[in-house]
């Protein structure tokens, strides 16, 4: 075999192991990222473009906050909140991450 041939098997080796252990972290957490509690709470949002209209009335938004209250640390709830409406695409965002933080009871 070629120098360049060892080389090659032994990056993909190496690729394959760092793939092992990010898999293996990952079921080992089991909980959600930060990034998933955006996703989620962006998704549940009932917006025109302007302002989200369902903050007020949403059992679900409620319970994502509270859920993301428990599971991540409190640091990053901010972050949750704003990039959520940031990703919705609304124009009103200060008026709907205060509503947020009043639902969810966040400073």
């Amino acid at each position: 075999m070629k120098s360049t041939d060892l080389a090659r098997k032994d990056r993909d080796l190496r690729k394959a192991r760092k793939k092992e252990d990010v898999l293996a972290r990952k079921m080992e957490k089991g909980s959600k990222t930060v990034g998933d509690y955006i996703n989620e709470l962006s998704g549940l949002f009932f917006h025109d473009g302007t302002k989200i209209y369902n903050i007020d009335m949403s059992e679900e938004i409620l319970d994502l906050l509270e859920e993301m209250k428990i599971e991540i640390e409190e640091k990053n709830w901010m972050n949750v909140i704003r990039k959520a409406v940031k990703k919705s695409g609304v124009k009103e965002k200060d008026s709907a991450i205060q509503q947020l933080k009043d639902m969810g009871e966040i400073e």
